[in-house]
């Protein structure tokens, strides 16, 4: 029962981290593009990459199972891979968690390089510091901040997830039922004690992830007026 209890939150926890890393392998470069670039086509990628925060998760639920579907062209070229349907399976609660977290990640990574000064880029490149080494040993280090905020965002909005893992990943015990997802249940069989716990353990998590926000953001103020 215990290990039945505690499935969903260990599911939740592992599908967090891996959004998690692999928005902020995705997702940093998307970020410098954006912080850096000032060609017209900046405006339609940053749209893009903020729609998820408008778009109702039922919506983009609806057409990420389309496209992942037998007839959708991710899903017919994961069949002829022999990777079978992602709908319905962790890998598919992957997918639409990284496309659904993404701005959570994009936007302070690309808030944090654009505080970035570009006396510090144009002091390394006068050393004859090649692009990718003024990104990885000048931008990141003083995008730190960023990167810290967009780790915690990501993974707290992952954790939070409902409509779009629905979804996509139905209710499958051990498999696609996370936490959200768990409570849901819970208060659907009118099971109320199994939902308040899980519930006050999601609200006392937000509380702790919004105080580190500004305890980060506190900091980072502090260091800019010194």
């Amino acid at each position: 029962m215990i290990e039945t209890y505690w499935d969903p939150v260990w599911l939740t926890l592992r599908l967090a981290t891996t959004t998690t890393l692999l928005l902020l392998l995705i997702g940093t470069p998307i970020a410098w593009w954006l912080a850096r670039s000032r060609r017209w086509l900046r405006q339609p990628v940053a749209a893009i990459v903020a729609l998820p925060l408008v778009l109702p998760p039922t919506v983009l639920g609806f057409y990420l199972l389309l496209v992942m579907g037998p007839d959708g062209w991710v899903g017919q070229m994961t069949q002829s891979l022999g990777i079978g349907l992602l709908p319905f399976t962790f890998e598919g609660l992957v997918v639409a968690s990284v496309i659904y977290s993404l701005p959570f990640t994009v936007q302070p990574l690309q808030n944090a390089f654009e505080a970035v000064g570009e006396g510090f880029m144009e002091a390394a490149s006068t050393l004859r510091a090649a692009p990718w080494e003024r990104f990885l040993f000048i931008a990141v280090p003083l995008a730190r901040n960023g990167f810290l905020t967009a780790s915690v965002l990501t993974f707290a909005h992952t954790i939070g997830e409902f409509g779009v893992i629905l979804m996509i990943g139905g209710n499958i015990p051990g498999e696609t039922k996370v936490l959200s997802v768990a409570i849901y249940d819970h208060v659907e069989s009118l099971e109320y004690a199994q939902a308040h716990w899980l519930s006050a353990g999601m609200v006392v998590f937000s509380f702790v992830v919004l105080v580190t926000l500004y305890a980060l953001n506190g900091k980072a103020r502090a260091g800019a007026l010194r």
